[in-house]
């Protein structure tokens, strides 16, 4: 895949599926521009450093044209009903809704300067797969997924594609408690019908799609990336 010359955003570069994603669009040929808190983007991306739920000037430092933006920071928290707090719920919904709705309005002015610019979110299996304790994760990621129809809709006239990816359990930082020994991953393994967890690249790879002109003609989609845990029995 070739993306030299085009410009792509990627919040939550600096761990994880998006510091994957962001050396995949490299690799690529792209421009990229990091918004992280706290980490380093990889070699030869623009790293900015920021929370962008408390402060949006970062987004004036970005180029004028974008040709894409994945929005990937998310919260695995996982509490039974007794234990959630309201501070968990607005918490979860900040850093998963609230910021992929910030981060498009900051930057949706030079998403439509590009031709057929593409924004994706990231939401999670647990949304349209029941899972017990997950119900704070759950109720904020399935808000993404409503962003993401709504948004579609909304900036298809602009030919802006917004789509989103429902990934399983999958092999990250965020993640490393629920994988910290080979037990515990053998056991998630056995969850999904293919056996096994995800990889951010495997997560990349498909960001990368939607990203790319190859997924032209494809808004609003919600494309689960799960190894056929739900789907398949």
């Amino acid at each position: 895949m070739d993306l030299s010359g085009k410009h792509f955003l990627v919040v939550g570069g600096g761990s994880g599926i998006g510091y994957a994603l962001a050396t995949k669009l490299l690799e690529a040929g792209a421009f990229v521009h990091v918004i992280t808190r706290r980490s380093k983007g990889p070699e030869g991306a623009t790293t900015h450093h920021a929370d962008i739920t408390k402060s949006e000037d970062v987004f004036d430092a970005l180029p004028e044209i974008l040709d894409g933006m994945a929005y990937c920071p998310g919260s695995i928290n996982l509490k039974p009903l007794n234990r959630i707090s309201k501070e968990d719920l607005i918490h979860d919904f900040e850093v998963n809704a609230v910021g992929a709705v910030i981060s498009t309005k900051a930057v949706v002015r030079k998403l439509k300067k590009a031709k057929g610019a593409s924004i994706v979110f990231f939401s999670t299996v647990a949304v349209q797969t029941g899972m017990g304790f997950h119900t704070s994760v759950a109720a904020a990621k399935g808000a993404v997924e409503g962003i993401t129809r709504s948004l579609a809709a909304e900036l298809a006239p602009s030919n802006i594609r917004v789509n989103a990816i429902a990934p399983s359990l999958t092999d990250t930082p965020m993640a490393s408690q629920l994988l910290s020994t080979d037990d515990k991953k053998e056991a998630s393994g056995k969850r999904h019908p293919l056996s096994r967890v995800g990889t951010p690249e495997e997560m990349a790879d498909a960001a990368m799609f939607l990203l790319s002109p190859a997924s032209s003609w494809i808004t609003g989609q919600i494309l689960g990336i799960d190894g056929g845990l739900s789907s398949l029995r």
